[in-house]
């Protein structure tokens, strides 16, 4: 029985949680990205060996790219953005001449993730990411004072914002502002306020047919190169599942997903299975979806989310929460038996907990003891539900 491929996150050379770490959180593969090379731009074929060595001599492998940022003139479709689409297709070819053939990549306008708490407390001592409905609807609504911001909560969520930024000091709103604000690509550029709005701005005239036509456009000019040179592309769902800041979203549910497919039809115009950002959305049949799109699988973020009634959401241990990751790697182990080359899945995501607690803040959500843990229980239900299937 074949089993997937355990992979971890590893942000570079500067990434507080060493190679050495990971590999002895019993991973094999590496998840990575050349993260000081700016957006839009070719990744050298130098910058990839030299990672890649890097890698491999710590015993790993280079699995995943993740990801390869698509420049916001690209979902734009303004700018520069066919220089951009030329510089993506090259990174593609140089990747495939050193041997990486997984590339993720999300088309979210403007913020990769969001989240409004970094060290959400849980009741057992550790900390975890959270998105505060109410704190959100303050931030749009009270803080950016976003034109229209209001009418996009209900008057419940716009009343306890009101109230919630009324007694918010100025130390907790520059808090939210800059947790909000890690979510940009990569969090290498740096905004004010008035330059965020900058940014929304120009997505004023692009809704959501708009943008997946861009996404179907973006595709039909790389999906061929990854043919060619055999890469399997990877959409990271949208995270959260749902409109922000009035910015459209494309990639937050099965219909969005089967849009894309059917639009570029090709074994390697595929899906980063993300269950704590689709799981978010509780329509989202986790487990149905797998199945749906098993053949557009290429990559697996398993991650685990507790819903609030009114949106709001935190994430929680891998085993736990509203995501029934039994079933979901049931569906995954079962795609797996299929495949000439094993699905890289990672824990996406972790609580931290016992001395990480004590450490320095590195990459949000990226500690290294929570992750371990997750990596620990999602390869035991792994081998449960192999052993289980003989």
């Amino acid at each position: 029985m074949k089993k997937l491929e355990q992979t971890w996150r590893w942000f570079g050379p500067d990434d507080p949680v060493s190679l050495t770490d990971i590999r002895q959180a019993g991973a094999t593969g590496i998840v990575s990205a050349l993260h000081h090379i700016p957006n839009g731009a070719e990744w050298p074929r130098e910058e990839i060996l030299e990672r890649k060595h890097l890698i491999e001599a710590a015993g790993m492998q280079w699995s995943v790219v993740e990801s390869i940022p698509v420049h916001e003139d690209i979902k734009k479709r303004t700018g520069y953005y066919e220089r951009y689409i030329e510089n993506y297709q090259r990174t593609i070819r140089n990747l495939a001449q050193n041997g990486i053939q997984t590339v993720c990549y999300n088309f979210m306008p403007v913020l990769d993730w969001t989240r409004t708490e970094l060290t959400f407390p849980l009741p057992d001592g550790s900390t975890s990411l959270r998105f505060d409905m109410t704190a959100f609807a303050a931030f749009d609504s009270f803080l950016l004072e976003r034109s229209g911001a209001k009418k996009d909560y209900p008057k419940k969520i716009v009343k306890a914002a009101e109230e919630r930024f009324d007694n918010m000091r100025r130390k907790e709103k520059d808090r939210l502002t800059k947790n909000i604000l890690a979510g940009l690509p990569g969090a290498e550029e740096e905004y004010s306020i008035d330059d965020f709005q900058e940014v929304l701005d120009e997505y004023k005239d692009i809704d959501a047919k708009q943008l997946q036509k861009n996404l179907i456009e973006f595709l039909k000019a790389i999906v061929p190169v990854a043919e060619e040179t055999e890469v399997n592309l990877a959409i990271h769902p949208d995270d959260p599942p749902f409109s922000l800041l009035g910015l459209p979203r494309v990639v937050s549910n099965a219909k969005d997903l089967d849009a894309v497919f059917k639009a570029v039809k090709s074994p390697r115009n595929g899906l980063c299975l993300c269950t704590g950002s689709l799981g978010v959305d509780p329509d989202n049949d986790l487990p149905k979806i797998a199945k749906k799109f098993a053949k557009q699988i290429h990559f697996a973020h398993l991650r685990n989310i507790k819903r609030e009634e009114d949106g709001s959401f935190y994430e929680c241990p891998h085993l736990d929460g509203d995501v029934d990751m039994y079933a979901v790697m049931r569906e995954l182990v079962t795609v797996n038996q299929k495949r000439d080359i094993p699905i890289p899945m990672r824990p996406d995501h972790g609580q931290r907990i016992l001395d990480d607690l004590e450490k320095e803040e590195g990459n949000p959500g990226y500690s290294a003891i929570g992750r371990l843990r997750g990596l620990a229980e999602l390869r035991g239900l792994e081998l449960g539900i192999l052993r289980g299937m003989k």
